[in-house]
């Protein structure tokens, strides 16, 4: 009898992490969307408000938005949760913060400059208004990275999806009364894009680290995030860039606007699964530190066995409903067809595993590695497009798949040759 309930016992524990876990991966995927809709949201307001041309210097700021998102958000909050994980303690955290913050805040001042620089070309102005608030939206996606990396290395998942979706629920309540209120200042709309990321204030306990926990061991806070960051743009770059190379390669107005449209379509899942791996990381980082050869493994099986079944099935998505969606999302005239729409659908699908590589390898804290792996990736892009020699939307989206693919490679076999991916092999 005591057998059998221990057993019972067992099962329900096991039972009851299964359910919290996918508790926690379902309540971040669902904040991420709606965070998604409200950023979207902020944005459609903006433009009623003040009209497509006024609304022009928030639409450049909004960008610079998502690229220092992807420079410093993300990697600071995987750089969190890997140091509290790896090092057993807070202690790293707390005395590598000054040192980064000051990176920060240098790149926030040297950013606020060029953008003081190129104001008149950028934001059609001389008013230093717009890049002081390049220079905040830096600190901002800087300083909300730390504290989404606070809640998920403390697994407070409820507390991060409410952060995720409280920073542009802020942006459009905010919006809506300057809409209502009849506010035609771009620079108002512009304030409130910077003010989102610091509703993180009200997590006081996210940002603060307890100073002198763990075992001791230091590895370069700098190195990583150099590296993350660098990798994390350069991925950015690829995932977003198709529309400005299309452009500045003498595409036609109409194709850029339309595989932008099909791009921010398609990509809508990795935006979710962006937020949805603070869930994850910390278990990857226990299981590389830890030399879990079995769990890496089967690990690496299972995103194997997505990639293989996700990309053939993303693009039949695609080639099935993009051509329906696009249309009917963004306006008549939006229209690709059902190859274009596969193809684009397809390297949208091989970006989820490459985001999955990305986080493996910071879980081993080898964020040069993704670096190289996505510079691989944009040489092997700029190759096609030089031998191709054209301007055609359809060009531009094969090599969009090409630098997923090569980069994909190339970070597969970075995480296959790193510490614990040669224990694997060894064994």
């Amino acid at each position: 009898m005591s057998g059998d309930w221990i057993g019972a016992t067992l099962s329900d524990a096991r039972l009851a992490f299964v359910r919290s876990r996918f508790r926690d991966t379902s309540l971040l995927a669902s904040a991420s969307v709606l965070t998604g809709l409200l950023a979207y949201a902020f944005f459609a307001l903006s433009t009623r408000a003040l009209g497509a041309e006024v609304a022009a210097p928030v639409s450049v700021l909004w960008t610079y938005w998502s690229f220092a998102s992807a420079a410093f958000t993300f990697p600071l909050q995987q750089w969190v949760v890997r140091s509290v994980v790896a090092h057993r303690g807070e202690g790293a955290v707390h005395a590598a913060l000054p040192q980064v913050s000051v990176v920060v805040i240098g790149v926030a001042a040297v950013s606020g400059a060029g953008a003081w620089w190129l104001r008149e070309a950028l934001f059609r102005s001389d008013s230093p208004s717009f890049p002081l608030l390049v220079a905040v939206v830096t600190l901002g996606s800087g300083f909300i990275g730390v504290v989404r990396g606070g809640l998920a290395a403390r697994r407070r998942f409820t507390a991060l999806a409410v952060a995720l979706v409280a920073e542009n629920g802020v942006r459009v309540v905010a919006a809506l009364a300057l809409l209502i209120s009849g506010v035609t200042d771009p620079v108002s709309f512009g304030l409130v894009l910077a003010a989102g990321a610091w509703v993180g204030l009200l997590w006081p306990s996210a940002f603060r680290f307890a100073r002198g926990t763990g075992d001791g061991a230091s590895e370069s806070a700098l190195g990583f995030l150099g590296g993350a960051s660098g990798g994390q743009l350069a991925g950015q770059t690829v995932l977003t860039g198709g529309p400005v190379v299309l452009a500045l390669t003498g595409g036609s107005p109409a194709d850029v606007t339309i595989l932008f449209a099909a791009l921010a379509l398609f990509r809508a899942p990795y935006q979710v699964a962006l937020v949805v791996v603070a869930r994850v990381t910390g278990g990857l980082t226990t299981r590389y530190v830890s030399g879990d050869v079995v769990a890496i493994r089967r690990w690496r099986r299972g995103l194997l066995t997505a990639t293989l079944v996700g990309v053939p099935a993303g693009a039949a998505l695609g080639a099935l409903l993009g051509p329906r969606l696009l249309p009917l999302i963004f306006g008549a005239g939006v229209e690709l067809s059902a190859g274009s729409c596969a193809v684009l659908a397809a390297g949208s699908t091989v970006a989820l595993t490459n985001l999955m590589l990305t986080v493996m390898l910071m879980a081993q804290g080898r964020t040069w590695a993704v670096l190289r792996g996505w510079l691989v990736g944009i040489a092997a892009a700029a190759l096609v497009l030089a031998l191709v020699q054209s301007a055609e939307l359809t060009v531009v989206s094969w090599a969009f798949v090409v630098a997923e693919l090569v980069a994909c490679l190339a970070l597969a076999l970075s995480e296959l040759r790193g510490v614990a991916g040669s224990l694997v092999w060894r064994r």
